[in-house]
């Protein structure tokens, strides 16, 4: 519904203010010479109406500063809308036109004004950021909000962070992820385009904006990475373990390797969750990526291991105080000889070496924790060995009766 509104030619007389009618066209030489209320009298500032253009006034303190100001009527409302300070940058011909396009605002019902505060309160992208740290972050894991944050601190805050969420276009958007992508790290490129679709799809759902400018936006290639350590490559792997000086570190990664777990799994471990005598490892709601407990058989070598770790700790948790192996990673990485290798690689891995001994894809995803078939089916190409010599036993004793048949 459109809002009734008249102009008027001045405001009201008040203790802090004079209205000052006359019939001299506000000017740049009539504003040089306007004076303001008397610096020894209550009032704050004297407003000077034009009488061309109705509403268009120029305001002028005790001090002396004058800036032009139009007055309206908005739902029975007076307004008074500051156009800009008197000279610098704002001529009388420029007020003037302004005001003209701000009264073309009023008459089709508008309220420039109220627009203008409007706009001041939108939110900018810092408090979308706030409100997801507020209401989504605690819902992730916390190796997922590191990654978050992470982005956020590099590319978010320091591109978006001030801009209001509903000025930012596509066109910022592919601007930004172009940025990424010249710097060499396209992969970040699309994990800062995926989280921006993330927060942006909340911040409709929030009302803060109408559109989701990351929606659509083309990524960069990426090829799906999937790397197996072979046999040798373990064995030079295992082999450097021994002599690495951060033992909590190698046991880590030993233990990754018999089990096939996440990182996060393995440092979050407790003890709680472990039955050494049953071999079982039951890995609570919070800890997997899918949310779900998951109950794991361990190999004897894992029970070793863990008793080992067991006997000479009293901590309640496995690996106290470690986070990462990130930078051990890379030193024992060196010392066996292995390049581009990560200590994700040792999920595939292990994975791999289950195909290769001739369990099936379903056995496969229970062992790692898998919800989704097609979660699993990535390694579906590592069963072709144990599936062909399964099919050469076929063949060898179709051929077999098939000699015996021709010899009777």
């Amino acid at each position: 519904m459109s809002v009734q509104i008249r102009y008027i030619l001045c405001g009201q007389a008040a203790d802090t203010e004079t209205a000052m009618a006359h019939t001299e066209k506000l000017s740049d030489g009539f504003a040089e010479a306007a004076a303001g209320p008397p610096k020894d009298g209550k009032r704050a500032y004297i407003v000077y109406y034009d009488p061309e253009t109705r509403g268009l006034g120029l305001r002028v303190t005790k001090a002396g500063a004058k800036s032009w100001v139009l007055n309206y009527r908005a739902g029975g409302v007076e307004r008074r809308l500051t156009i800009g300070t008197f000279k610098d940058p704002w001529r009388a011909a420029a007020a003037r036109k302004e005001a003209q396009r701000l009264k073309a605002l009023v008459d089709q019902g508008r309220d420039p004004m109220g627009e203008r505060h409007e706009d001041r309160r939108a939110p900018i992208v810092n408090d979308l950021i706030a409100r997801w740290r507020e209401d989504e972050a605690p819902k992730n894991r916390e190796s997922t909000t590191r990654e978050i944050e992470s982005l956020i601190r590099q590319w978010f805050a320091p591109e978006l962070g001030s801009r209001k969420v509903a000025d930012v276009t596509p066109g910022d958007v592919d601007a930004l992820h172009r940025k990424i992508s010249r710097r060499g790290t396209k992969y970040r490129a699309n994990r800062v385009a995926a989280l921006g679709s993330r927060l942006f799809a909340l911040a409709v759902r929030w009302e803060m904006t109408d559109v989701n400018p990351f929606r659509g936006v083309q990524r960069n290639a990426e090829v799906a990475r999937a790397s197996y350590l072979d046999a040798e490559q373990l064995e030079r792997l295992l082999a450097a373990l021994p002599d690495h000086p951060n033992k909590k570190a190698a046991d880590a990664i030993r233990l990754l390797v018999l089990t096939g777990a996440r990182s996060a799994e393995v440092f979050g471990a407790s003890w709680a969750q472990f039955d050494l005598v049953a071999g079982i490892w039951t890995k609570p709601s919070a800890a997997p990526k899918t949310g779900r407990t998951h109950r794991v058989p361990l190999s004897a070598p894992a029970v070793e291991l863990l008793t080992e770790i067991r006997a000479t700790t009293s901590s309640t948790v496995v690996f106290p105080g470690l986070r990462s192996v990130r930078h051990d990673w890379q030193k024992i990485c060196q010392a066996a000889g292995l390049e581009g290798v990560r200590v994700h690689d040792l999920r595939h891995s292990f994975a791999s070496f289950l195909a290769s001994s001739g369990l099936g894809l379903p056995v496969i995803g229970q062992l790692l924790g898998h919800t989704q078939a097609q979660t699993t089916h990535r390694y579906a190409h590592l069963l072709d060995a144990p599936l062909r010599e399964a099919t050469g036993k076929v063949g060898a004793l179709v051929t077999s009766l098939e000699r015996k048949g021709s010899r009777s």
